[in-house]
Formats: C-alpha cells, structure tokens, sequence
C-alpha cells in the first residue's frame, strides 16, 4: 500500500478564521526555518493580499532565520485565499533505461564525480565503476510530452551530446545522486531550494544529517550546473505533495518476485498516471 505522507506531522496549518479545518502541514526536518516555512506558504496557499502567520498562543510570526517549531498554525489574511491547485506530477522510483538516457548519464557523471547531495566521491570514477551511484533527471522523462507542451527547453543552455535525445536531457536537468538518495529525491521526500542558497530541505525524516546543508559548491561553480529554475520546479513539487491536505501517496516500487504489480497499481490511488508512469520508465514506452 502507499505511504501516506501525512503521517508524523507535527507542524498543521490553519485559516484563522476556521480553524477545524486542516489545510495542510509538514513533518519538522533541520534547517526548517521560519522564513523557510514563509516561502513554502507561498507555494501552497495562493494569496490576492498579505498575510502573516501566528502561533496557538496567538503570537505573530516573524519572516527570519529562526528555527520553525512544531505546532500548530494559523493564516491571517486581510482577503480570502485558495489552497495552491497547481497539478502535481506523479512520480515513482525511475526505471529509466534506453539510448535516450546514455548520453544523460554519461554527461552527469562526467560533471560530477559525486553524490551532490552527499559528497560521497565515486572511488573508481575513473575505472568506470558507477556502483551507487545514479544520475537523476531533476525534471521526469516520463513527462516528456509536459516538458515540450509547457517549453520548458526555454530553461536549456547546453543541449544534450546528441540533439536527437530531446533537451529533457541535458545535462543541466540532472544530478548525480547516492542510489539511495536517488530514491528519496523522485519521491519529493526532499528538495533543493535555490531561493535559499541551495538549501537542502527534507521532507520526511533525514536519517543522514542532510537537511539544513547546501547543495556541493564545487557544483553550483560549474558552467554546466543544473538549470536554477529546474530546481525551483522540484521544489514547489515537492510542497505541494508534502504539504498540501493529506499530501500525496508514496508509491511501492520494491515488488518482489510473482508480485502482481499491475493489480497492486491499478487498486490504488492515481491508477491510470501511475501506470503511464510506470509503462515509460520501465518499459521506455
């Protein structure tokens, strides 16, 4: 069954003017501060005036470099305001394989040598030993069709070594990540914000002691860096399936053998997008 995101929440937000209603909330990670918390009300909540928030003991709360702390909290605004309907994308663990992705991969792991995210070196980089280690599409390319429809390629200054693969691989729409780390990446359980220095925000519990660091330098000074608004796009994706109501499903990618893994799809939540999912990444449809 899926995860539910939700779970373990300990940080709930409210409108003042209801506040039996839970419009969303956030499991409490490190380096969450309250101006960070100020950012991520911008992407779920859409506003047509200011608005502030406060505490339960009825106390403002300020836009600075404090630590966010558990609770819950409320919405003051002087007009009414929408939870954010922005579409969410579903993702699932990439499967990605093909002649498409060779020349992706390839260019990311000649750029980066690393986890990002990490700093974990790859020790046999040089023998062409990439055990651990996966390069990411920061923008799914599943989603191909999405990419083109909305030009997205507007964000693309270095076109991948063969044009023929589509500018959704180039290589400053990927990162080269722990496998791990991979994992957690496509499933939005933590992002980066480039608004923030690069902050890497989790999501979900950071067994790792990531969150609250910066993405590597050494990759932000190099020409070929991912694009920042490829960046901010996963991140605003990654509120959105955190934070807004329930949150979004986490979906079961480790079947084992004899699973029925289309029954098990077709039975849960976002069915037909999982399974459009699941058939290109898997299959390369």
């Amino acid at each position: 069954m899926p995860i539910n995101r939700s779970r373990g929440r300990n940080v709930h937000i409210y409108d003042a003017n209801d506040q039996t209603t839970v419009l969303g909330g956030l499991k409490l990670a490190n380096g969450v501060t309250n101006a960070n918390f100020y950012s991520m009300m911008e992407i779920l909540i859409v506003f047509t005036s200011n608005f502030f928030l406060r505490d339960e003991g009825n106390t403002q709360i300020e836009k600075d470099d404090h630590p966010l702390q558990p609770g819950k909290y409320f919405i003051v605004a002087a007009d009414p305001f929408n939870v954010n309907n922005e579409p969410w994308l579903v993702r699932t663990i990439s499967h990605a394989t093909g002649t498409c992705t060779h020349t992706f991969c390839d260019a990311v792991r000649s750029r980066d040598r690393r986890c990002v995210v990490s700093g974990r070196e790859v020790l046999e980089a040089d023998y062409d030993n990439w055990t651990g280690f996966e390069a990411a599409h920061i923008f799914p390319l599943a989603y191909e069709s999405y990419w083109n429809d909305n030009n997205y390629n507007r964000w693309i200054t270095i076109s991948p070594a063969d044009p023929t693969k589509g500018s959704i691989n180039s290589v400053q729409n990927g990162l080269l990540l722990d496998s791990s780390i991979h994992q957690e990446f496509d499933g939005y359980q933590f992002s980066v914000n480039p608004d923030d220095n690069y902050k890497i925000m989790f999501f979900s519990p950071d067994s790792r002691g990531l969150s609250g660091k910066h993405l590597d330098q050494r990759l932000l000074n190099d020409p070929q860096r991912p694009a920042d608004q490829l960046l901010r796009w996963h991140f605003r994706q990654a509120v959105l399936a955190n934070m807004r109501g329930a949150g979004e499903p986490i979906f079961e990618h480790d079947f084992p053998p004899g699973s029925d893994i289309v029954g098990d799809i077709l039975h849960g939540p976002k069915a037909a997008e999982r399974m459009e999912y699941e058939l290109f990444s898997r299959l390369g449809a």
